[in-house]
């Protein structure tokens, strides 16, 4: 199995996993254009979409990939009935693409009706989790999105997290201005800065990575909680995660 990155609209990316008969899936494709020349120039044969969220930069290319693939499947969110989706799929449903399973599970936060899909070891998650970094909340709640966080986190370490935005690098610089000395922030953003100054991508990343470099999952991590008590006191770790949205915001 193939994990392909189709760069799209300013940061976006649109992933697609093909096999060795040249059968793939699309994930999230905001725009038809680069994936359909993607598709001639693999001689790729498209089976299925699958959709995070309902947002137009992640669905907006759907219905032009239908009318050249009509026999494909759309596996999305009910927030995506009207942008293309054949089969709604909700948190705990399990279904069969190439040959592989997927399993679906809802992470709100970003919109009220998010889901990640989870094929081991590749997890597409839409706009929940970036590298160094988590999606704003449009709809949702930090304490859910909190959750959300949690059902990835305990995913295992040697999984691929493919999201759907190049936004590592100013993540990277907002996690510096809360732990500046952390080794791990500053080893990783010195690699990313070094890759986006080629214009090379910083996507996909492992969980085991993350881990270490992304603060949204270290809510537990004492030198955090003791940036944070010098400005409040917050008892639990969705508390603390909320904060760091916070800032984020307004960074």
């Amino acid at each position: 199995m193939n994990l392909n990155s189709i760069p799209a609209f300013q940061d976006n990316y649109i992933w697609v996993l093909n096999d060795a008969d040249g059968r793939c899936l699309i994930v999230d494709p905001g725009d038809a254009a680069p994936v359909l020349q993607a598709i001639e120039e693999n001689e790729w044969r498209p089976e299925a979409i699958l959709l995070t969220h309902h947002h137009n930069d992640h669905v907006g290319g759907v219905q032009k990939l239908l009318e050249t693939f009509p026999n494909m499947v759309v596996y999305g969110p009910a927030e995506t009935q009207d942008k293309g989706t054949t089969q709604v799929v909700k948190e705990g449903d399990v279904f069969s693409v190439l040959g592989r399973r997927f399993s679906v599970f809802a992470t709100p936060g970003h919109t009220l009706g998010h889901i990640c899909f989870f094929s081991s070891p590749y997890l597409f998650c839409g706009d929940t989790l970036f590298s160094g970094g988590c999606g704003r909340l449009f709809e949702g709640t930090a304490s859910q999105m909190y959750q959300s966080f949690c059902k990835i986190n305990a995913l295992p370490e040697d999984t691929i997290i493919c999201c759907a935005h190049e936004y590592t690098l100013g993540n990277m610089k907002f996690a510096l201005t809360i732990l500046p000395e952390d080794p791990d922030l500053n080893e990783y953003y010195r690699k990313v800065n070094e890759l986006r100054a080629k214009q090379h991508k910083t996507l996909p990343v492992t969980l085991k990575n993350e881990r270490k470099i992304n603060l949204f999952l270290r809510t537990e991590d004492t030198d955090l909680i003791d940036v944070i008590n010098k400005e409040t006191n917050l008892q639990q770790p969705e508390e603390r995660f909320a904060w760091l949205r916070l800032k984020k915001d307004n960074f």
